[in-house]
């Protein structure tokens, strides 16, 4: 028993979601979240702030406040699905994230709200999968209520890296070609070869010079660029050919790389003389 979540609190909560033929989809001991900030479907986005702590609730939800016209993957849910939640109201506190958590856990927040930004990212929704991006960086990055070991510090650092690149990849989609450099360059600092880092770079500085980019509503939001200046201020060409080139060292075989190299090519080759 208690109060009902208020704005801004975070929740945990058991969930279990089934198709309308029982099939279970969606199974989760402690689901962790923020009301509000685009985290889970809309059933538990609406459905929770109704509840009380220990109080378990069924919620039918038709497919716009489930997956969507498209479904998803992952969960496996298939196209225009209804939904049953049943779920458990177990803790509501004050803020996100203010107490320390063990490691397994904030990995797993941290997975979490990483494939619920690529769920908004593949719906175009670039604005709303940056928010779960960042989300998830703030949980992988929280107290721990103690030191990870090894393989679980090794897997925090591979999270960070995917969340970064994956803000950048958004950043781009919004126009912002300042955060998401920002974001690559974190990315490298953390993983200094890694390719898609490298390639999401040289894509940043391919930028047409004629784009504008939308003003960002806040300071950066990622660690300070190694650099004093963006790449446009040292020449992008020349930078985002190094990058590249660097990128296809470690993966000779991406396509998208060649892409981009080419494309690279094809703007600084003088217009021929006719």
């Amino acid at each position: 028993d208690g109060p009902r979540p208020l704005p801004g609190q975070e929740v945990s909560v058991k969930v279990l979601g089934a198709l309308e033929d029982g099939g279970l989809v969606e199974r989760d001991p402690r689901l962790i979240f923020v009301p509000g900030h685009g985290d889970v479907v809309q059933a538990l986005e609406l459905g929770v702030p109704t509840m009380q702590p220990g109080e378990v609730s069924f919620f039918l939800a038709a497919f716009p406040y489930a997956y969507g016209r498209p479904g998803s993957r992952e969960p496996d849910v298939p196209p225009e699905a209804p939904l049953l939640f049943e779920v458990t109201l177990l803790e509501v506190r004050d803020g996100p994230d203010p107490q320390p958590l063990p490691p397994a856990v904030r990995l797993r927040l941290g997975s979490q709200r990483r494939e619920r930004g690529n769920y908004h990212f593949a719906r175009a929704d670039f604005a709303a999968a940056l928010r779960s991006y960042r989300l998830s960086l703030r949980a992988l990055d929280g107290p721990t209520t103690a030191p990870p070991g090894p393989e679980e510090e090794e897997e925090l650092r591979e999270q960070r890296v995917k969340c970064l690149n994956n803000c950048a990849a958004a950043e781009l989609k919004l126009g912002r070609a300042e955060e998401a450099l920002a974001a690559c360059e974190a990315a490298l600092r953390i993983s200094p070869d890694n390719g898609r880092a490298l390639l999401r770079r040289g894509q940043v500085g391919l930028v047409s010079p004629h784009t504008t980019a939308l003003p960002s509503a806040r300071p950066s939001s990622y660690p300070p660029l190694l650099s004093p200046q963006l790449l446009a201020e040292q020449g992008r060409d020349a930078e985002a050919a190094l990058v590249l080139r660097k990128a296809l060292e470690l993966d000779p075989a991406n396509k998208v790389i060649h892409t981009e190299l080419s494309r690279l090519a094809k703007r600084q080759s003088p217009p021929s003389n006719i």
